[in-house]
């Protein structure tokens, strides 16, 4: 099986920064790491692999430090990686990163399985996946918690969706997209064999004069139809402890009861 997973590399804090000028996060000078949500999708291309055979390749859209973060999927044991990176397409937002995603990935020829995470930790839009499966004209299959069946025979897959009110099982044709939920697995660390092999892997470098077809007019902050207007930390929030003293457990429930009547709680 031809299997890809897309990554993203987030800044490992809360305490993000602002660029003033055109409202994205300011990635320079902060430590990185692998969108956590990303992870399951890594494991889950490699246990696939695992049972199906084939390959794995990762690719990323980010800054050119992004690369790590494309090593430490090798490291875990993936075969190929790809890293997308250009000024060209700084300041995407989730339709121009799809965009840009589905071009490197028509370059790259047939494929079985697209995985990615639900959503990224510093976006939290989760439009990336679905975008990327409408601009390659597959099937989606959104929040999987659980690959029931795959038979690459006959090209079908029936996967365990987690929704909000319950479960529910699809069954879709192959090449499909799979964006997963953390229940899904638990990751595996990085290996000294494939860190070894990352450390002298070749990864590749594509700008936008390696997607053939590009529109300059649909790539980076000048291709995203999202406009942010502003963008800000939220304030932290205030409050006080207010300790009942008491002599027993029921004159406290007493206490705390009259306050929660006076406080119109309830």
């Amino acid at each position: 099986m031809n299997i890809i997973v897309c990554i993203k590399q987030v800044p490992d804090t809360t305490n993000v920064k602002i660029n003033p000028e055109t409202n994205t996060l300011i990635r320079e000078g902060v430590s990185s790491i692998i969108n956590p949500f990303d992870m399951y999708a890594i494991e889950e291309g490699l246990r696939l692999k695992e049972k199906f055979g084939g390959k794995v390749t990762v690719i990323s859209l980010g800054p050119p430090q992004s690369i790590n973060a494309l090593k430490e999927a090798v490291g875990m044991g993936t075969d190929e990686a790809v890293q997308l990176s250009d000024r060209a397409f700084a300041g995407s937002d989730s339709w121009a990163t799809a965009y840009t995603l589905s071009l490197a990935i028509k370059k790259m020829g047939e494929f079985d399985i697209i995985l990615c995470g639900k959503q990224a930790i510093d976006g939290d839009t989760g439009q990336v996946g679905p975008g990327l499966a409408s601009q390659l004209g597959i099937t989606q299959l959104t929040y999987v918690f659980k690959i029931v069946r795959l038979d690459p025979g006959t090209g079908t897959i029936a996967v365990e969706r987690l929704l909000e009110e319950g479960r529910e099982i699809v069954e879709a044709k192959l090449p499909a997209l799979l964006t997963v939920v953390k229940n899904i697995n638990q990751p595996r660390s990085t290996s000294l064999f494939h860190i070894r092999r990352a450390s002298q892997l070749i990864i590749p470098t594509w700008t936008v004069a390696d997607l053939p077809g590009a529109d300059p007019s649909s790539l980076g902050l000048k291709g995203s139809p999202t406009q942010v207007i502003k963008i800000f930390s939220p304030p932290k929030r205030e409050g006080a402890l207010d300790l009942i003293k008491a002599d027993g457990a029921e004159e406290a429930a007493a206490i705390l009861a009259d306050k929660i009547i006076a406080e119109k709680i309830l």
